[in-house]
């Protein structure tokens, strides 16, 4: 072994306090670390620091925060559907499914059918009838609404026996078998529509909420794709049987020659419940996304996926880490 002369050894500068020598060498012992440094017992592998967390998160965050605005703008269309036509109020009086006009219900070609439309008001009959989610109301065309069924919940409008009740007051028609089917695929119907809409409305509000735990783990995707799926279906099926019965009542009136009805579908209401589909459509479509891409806290903590280092995590790494041996 080559010896070093000892001109070229390293020497220490010795002190001393109170008859001891101190070296003056430095301490083996690293700096403190910084307050926001994870380490190890955090869940997190050592080193990584806030910063790095949120960092290599960042795209999934804004994932998770584009998804909860959707389900956001899905629930305020949602409560629209829901409260349209409850009241005779400006916005609320021109949200319904489907509108039947009676005005007219006699056609011009008839002799004096000006007189006979005259006498069925007069006994009754009421220019239009329009149908919500819970309830129907009906008036003049140069009243407006003059009434507003109570809201029901379930409803469904059974449009015979409202305008026979009114007609004839309170007398009962025997109705052919092919009508009472079709009143009764309208009653079920209905009520599942009715069943959708307020079921996809609850569960769209707590995802509002829910929808940013998916940042800890893609295992937290599984659970939500999944009731978000299921928040889709209900408003997408809800929303297809409310245009389904809308445009089939609209031609089935009309399809009536010897009477002049008319019909016509709310624009609104199907305006708001599409979009609502639309944007609980989308958070679904990123939830589903979610569970197989962007890097969760979980990925992190496993070493599943590298580490994006910050400026600040980056130099505090040099910092801490210990020197090389030559």
């Amino acid at each position: 072994m080559a010896i070093i002369p000892s001109a070229l050894r390293p020497r220490r500068n010795r002190q001393t306090t109170n008859g001891q020598f101190s070296s003056s060498l430095p301490s083996s012992t690293s700096s403190p670390k910084p307050e926001h440094y994870i380490t190890a017992t955090n869940g997190i592998k050592a080193g990584v620091t806030k910063a790095d967390i949120k960092r290599t998160t960042r795209t999934r965050r804004t994932f998770v925060y584009i998804a909860s605005f959707c389900y956001l703008v899905s629930f305020v269309f949602l409560i629209l559907v829901l409260i349209g036509n409850i009241h005779d109020r400006p916005v609320l009086r021109e949200m319904y499914f489907y509108k039947l006009d009676l005005s007219n219900i006699i056609p011009a070609s008839v002799p004096n059918s000006q007189l006979i439309n005259s006498v069925t008001q007069t006994l009754g009959l009421h220019d239009f009838y329009q149908v919500g989610l819970w309830n129907y109301c009906e008036g003049y065309n140069d009243q407006g609404i003059t009434f507003c069924s109570k809201p029901k919940t379930l409803f469904w409008w059974n449009p015979v026996e409202t305008i026979t009740g009114e007609l004839l007051a309170g007398a009962t028609i025997a109705l052919p078998s092919q009508v009472v089917t079709i009143l009764t695929v309208l009653r079920i119907t209905s009520q599942i529509m009715f069943g959708f809409f307020l079921t996809g409305c609850i569960l769209t509000f707590l995802f509002i909420f829910l929808t940013p735990l998916v940042v800890k783990s893609r295992w937290w995707s599984l659970p939500f794709a999944i009731a978000s799926f299921i928040i889709t279906i209900l408003v997408l099926a809800a929303s297809i049987i409310g245009s389904v019965i809308s445009f089939v009542f609209k031609y089935a009136a009309e399809a009536q020659q010897e009477l002049n009805i008319r019909a016509s579908v709310g624009t609104r209401m199907f305006v708001f419940m599409w979009v609502a589909t639309g944007f609980a459509l989308a958070g679904f479509i990123i939830h589903a996304g979610l569970g197989c891409c962007c890097t969760s806290r979980r990925d992190i903590a496993i070493g599943r996926k590298p580490v994006k280092r910050s400026a600040v995590g980056a130099a505090e790494m040099r910092e801490t880490s210990p020197p090389r041996e030559a």
